[in-house]
């Protein structure tokens, strides 16, 4: 009897040894895991500052400026009165992929694809969608809300895996990009509904979102304003029977690049309330429509051909319909302004990201600063 309960105790004991040991793995295995994050920031902040930029990520929030259909499920079936392929890309020559070039960071992945990997959170990942609203509800598959709460899961991730104080540092010195409103303004007109309160309204509801995003550790974003709507190839198309009086010097619709004005003059003004109010943070509005105007104004000046019809559709102004196939693309898509329906194509951005990051060759392009004074 004693044997048997002196090889129990035995055993019970290596037992107890071996859980104690598996044990310790495992808190030892959880703590290089962190310790080589930590590390990893470290250098990545060391390799930024080298290239002059502070920015360890960038965070995309948007339409199809800022994703190309990758990170909206079933968009090829859903994508209703829009391009099937709105890029003239893979995406690479989106505004926000060429600021992220000049920031030494790589391009944000779409949220859908990363499954909770914590390496590609730390890499900067894009939420948007080429149907999203700043409204919620409506047609709209992917909404500024949606793609915030998106967000905010994001960053309480961060915090569960890297620890609260190396997650603050990372979030700080991460880059959040906004770029929404097209789509509000499209679907708006469509019913017939345009007023200068909806612009108003459209501004007060992003001004509430990166105040939220701001509380949840978000120090520098940029907020990008709506491009000329009133000069894109589907708005042309539509507007093709109108009188005269309808059209501006540069033959846009006069109506609706008013009410894309007041909406950016709008937002403007709440991002220079939000840097008075929130003094840690720094925030920058950036004007896609002065940029765009300058090139539709001037389109061989900056080595464009076309600027009115698109370079990707079918049918009137070639926007009847949106780009269904980059097979039925034009030959020569850097001679033209715009790639579709509403997109410019990839040499516009360029120029645009030029004047965002260093004001050329649109100078004011982005204000209160650059971004590239902004990420130093």
């Amino acid at each position: 009897m004693h044997v048997v309960i002196k090889k129990l105790a035995l055993g019970f004991n290596h037992m107890t040894l071996g859980v104690a040991m598996e044990l310790r793995r495992a808190a030892l295995f959880k703590s290089l895991f962190f310790t080589a994050y930590v590390t990893l920031i470290g250098l990545l902040g060391l390799s930024l500052a080298a290239r002059g930029s502070s920015i360890t990520a960038m965070y995309l929030l948007g339409d199809s400026s800022v994703d190309c259909g990758l990170n909206a499920l079933f968009y090829p079936l859903l994508h209703r009165n829009f391009s099937i392929t709105p890029c003239d890309s893979d995406g690479t020559t989106l505004l926000p992929h060429l600021l992220a070039e000049k920031m030494g960071v790589p391009h944000s992945q779409p949220w859908y694809n990363q499954n909770g990997s914590i390496e590609a959170i730390l890499n900067g990942l894009s939420f948007g969608s080429p149907q999203a609203t700043i409204v919620s509800g409506g047609q709209s598959h992917q909404s500024l809300n949606q793609q915030l709460r998106q967000v905010l899961d994001t960053l309480q991730l961060l915090r569960l895996q890297l620890g609260l104080d190396t997650a603050r540092h990372f979030i700080q010195s991460s880059l959040f990009y906004f770029s929404f409103g097209e789509v509000d303004f499209i679907l708006d007109s469509s019913r017939g509904k345009n007023n200068v309160k909806f612009a108003q309204l459209l501004a007060s509801q992003m001004s509430v979102a990166i105040r939220n995003l701001h509380e949840a550790g978000a120090k520098k974003i940029v907020c990008m304003g709506i491009l000329p709507l009133g000069c894109t190839p589907r708005v042309l198309s539509q507007w093709r029977d109108s009188p005269a009086a309808v059209y501006d010097e540069q033959g846009c619709v006069k109506e609706m690049n008013e009410l894309v004005v007041n909406y950016n003059e709008l937002m403007e003004k709440q991002i220079v309330m939000l840097n008075a109010q929130l003094g840690d943070a720094r925030m920058v509005f950036c004007d896609a429509y002065k940029g765009m105007m300058e090139i539709i104004s001037n389109p061989r000046r900056y080595g464009f051909e076309e600027s009115r019809s698109a370079c990707c559709g079918l049918g009137s102004y070639n926007a009847s319909i949106g780009c269904v196939a980059k097979e039925i693309a034009c030959g020569r898509v850097r001679r033209h302004v715009w790639w579709d329906l509403y997109n410019p194509t990839g040499a516009v951005n360029s120029l645009l990201a030029n004047s965002a990051w260093r004001d050329r060759p649109f100078s004011n392009f982005c204000r209160p600063s650059t971004i590239g004074d902004l990420v130093k």
